[in-house]
């Protein structure tokens, strides 16, 4: 299962991370999003315990969205050992995801 982000669990569950972390950047209204979000879950079970993924909710997380410079979504970003290693803009289907995470 895919973990909320918010201003107020960013830093330990992100940028203190051990492991990589997916940040799936998205919105309710977003069609494209929607689509998006089930390969991001589908994601999040496998990868338990190896790495994590997380979604950032546009509308509510102003500030990491300005922080990412989100200007389109879904974005997706890699966040490893605190840095952010890879972003891409659209729809990515599970095996783009896992090549863009090294896993």
């Amino acid at each position: 299962m895919s973990i909320q982000i918010t201003n107020s669990n960013f830093n330990k569950e992100v940028l203190e991370s051990k492991v990589p972390v997916l940040l799936d950047f998205w919105a309710p209204w977003c069609g494209p999003c929607r689509m998006q979000g089930p390969i991001v879950e589908e994601l999040a079970n496998d990868l338990e315990g190896v790495a994590k993924v997380c979604k950032v909710n546009v509308s509510e997380e102003v500030e990491l969205s300005k922080m990412f410079r989100v200007q389109s979504i879904p974005m997706l970003a890699v966040v490893k050992n605190g840095r952010v290693v890879e972003q891409q803009v659209g729809l990515r289907d599970k095996i783009r995801l896992k090549q863009m995470m090294g896993v």
